[in-house]
């Protein structure tokens, strides 16, 4: 299940080696990750041009990890049902990127997939307030979106905060659980400290395909966030 875990590690495959991703995956997937973030970009939204449907379905069979599409896109909607077909497990959105965020959410939902939105660093976390029964995953960006290799943007870990206890509250009230990502500049020595603010979910790409033993990287990660647990 997608969100079975306390910590999930999602290796960005913007910064795989593009000409052998079926075997990338594979490799990172028996490293010890536990989703698969696609990073989608149109030259448009943001100013890259990376994959599509068609990639995520060429790789959906390499793996049985979920696949987290992070769309940055405008529109969205007309991509959610490929990506979906495409065999996403989750599929996230700007809410900038699109005329009706709700009815978005609900798409992505209808099509049997987990739906996220996704906030920029000067994206306000107020969008959230108005979408809680359909949100499964709040994506914060701690970089500027279109690049891979950035640097975190320390004034993330106060909006992390700021939206961890937002969807705290929502579940103690009744609500259902919901995910809480960051993506941009996540490291072994950085990674404590953002789950210590509330992430649960965490996108590298650089840190772990920019070396040579993925599992050696992951499993440092995920030394830092079990000692996060018991400090």
């Amino acid at each position: 299940m997608p969100f079975s875990k306390q910590y999930r590690i999602a290796p960005s495959l913007l910064s795989a080696d593009f000409a052998r991703l079926g075997e990338e995956v594979v490799n990172v997937v028996e490293a010890g990750a536990d989703w698969i973030h696609l990073d989608v970009m149109d030259n448009h939204y943001v100013p890259n041009l990376t994959m599509g449907p068609m990639v995520c379905a060429a790789l959906r069979p390499h793996t049985q990890a979920p696949i987290d599409v992070h769309l940055m896109v405008e529109p969205v909607d007309s991509l959610i049902p490929q990506f979906a077909k495409a065999g996403a497990n989750i599929i996230s959105f700007h809410p900038e990127a699109s005329r009706h965020v709700d009815r978005t959410l609900a798409l992505i939902r209808d099509h049997g997939c987990k739906a996220g939105l996704v906030f920029n660093p000067a994206t306000p976390l107020s969008w959230m307030d108005y979408v809680m029964d359909k949100l499964d995953l709040v994506l914060l960006m701690s970089v500027n979106p279109g690049f891979g290799g950035q640097a975190f943007i320390p004034a993330t870990l106060q909006k992390l905060a700021q939206a961890r206890k937002k969807i705290d509250t929502w579940m103690a009230n009744g609500g259902h659980k919901i995910a809480l990502e960051i993506d941009g500049g996540v490291k072994v020595d950085n990674i404590a400290s953002i789950a210590e603010a509330g992430a649960d979910t965490f996108v590298a790409g650089s840190a772990i395909f920019g070396q040579p033993d993925y599992k050696k990287v992951i499993d440092a990660m995920r030394a830092k966030l079990e000692y996060n647990v018991y400090t």
